[in-house]
Formats: structure tokens, sequence, C-alpha cells
């Protein structure tokens, strides 16, 4: 008699115990399309940056642990040696930059994001001290931050062709 109602009493305990399993938790909110206009917002504030030719305003948009991957140069990590070489750059009286992304893309957990876009950078030639300009361009890598900013992690440019003399 015993083994009789084992198995339904069995069965019963296993259907109760599923239905007082925990709910899984809610989805997280896509928050995907307000990151990629954070992410517009901050080039803007960048390129705004640029501008003031301040190595600090301009070295805050990186993440401690970035790389600099600039045209004909070897690759620049960490914040202090891509701040170093933008010294350089934003000293040279010719000195302009201006870039726009076409697209920005965030990871569907929107940790990570990427823009991509056009850039026209001028300096002046070293051999023949004229203002040239280069046309390219770039892909910049972006990680949220503890505190929700977004930092870049890997700013690269490539160049169209050869510089040209500035207009």
């Amino acid at each position: 008699m015993k083994n009789r109602y084992s198995l339904p009493a069995a069965a019963a305990l296993a259907v109760i115990l599923a239905g007082c399993a925990p709910a899984p938790p809610p989805p997280a909110p896509d928050t995907r399309a307000a990151d990629a206009q954070a992410i517009r917002d901050l080039e803007k504030a960048w390129e705004q940056a640029f501008a003031t030719k301040d190595v600090d305003k301009i070295g805050a948009f990186y993440a401690d642990d970035a790389s600099a991957l600039l045209s004909n140069m070897p690759v620049i990590n960490g914040v202090p040696a891509i701040k170093a070489t933008l010294k350089a750059m934003v000293e040279d009286k010719n000195f302009a930059i201006n870039f726009a992304a076409t697209k920005v893309e965030v990871s569907k957990a929107s940790d990570l994001a990427y823009s991509q876009g056009a850039y026209s950078l001028t300096l002046t030639d070293p051999k023949t001290k004229k203002a040239v300009t280069e046309k390219g361009k770039y892909v910049t890598a972006f990680k949220k931050q503890a505190d929700g900013t977004w930092k870049a992690v890997a700013d690269m440019l490539n160049g169209d062709g050869p510089p040209e003399p500035a207009k």
C-alpha cells in the first residue's frame, strides 16, 4: 500500500517544488540607443577638447589602458604615452582635427561599443614645413566604465592617401 501512494506523492511534491522556484529576473532594459547617442555626444565633446589643444582634456576621453593607432606610427599604449604624442601634435601651429561618426554600434550588454567615421587632420609637414591635410577614416572602440561613462580603449586612424597641401 505504501508503494501505491509513493509515486503520486513524489510527483505532487515535484510539481509543488517547481512552483516554488524563484522566477528568473526580468531582462535588463535595452539602453543601446541611448548609449549610442551618449557616444555621439562624447565624440563631439572630444572634438571640442582637441580644439582647445589641452592634452589633459583630450586624454580624459581615453581609458587608462587605451591604445592609439595613428598613421605612420607604432602603437601608443596608455594615457601618458598618448598624451605625450598628442602634445607634440597640438603644439604644431597648423594643427587642426575634425571627425564625425557615421556609425555607432553598442553591444547587447551595453558594455562595449565602437564608432566609425571620417576625419581630417592638418599638421605641418616636417620636410616642407608647409601645412598638409590628411583625410581618412577611423574606428574607436569604447568600454563602459564602472561609473557609467564611456572611455575610448582603442582609437585607430587610417589615411585615405598621402597628406595633401592644406587649403
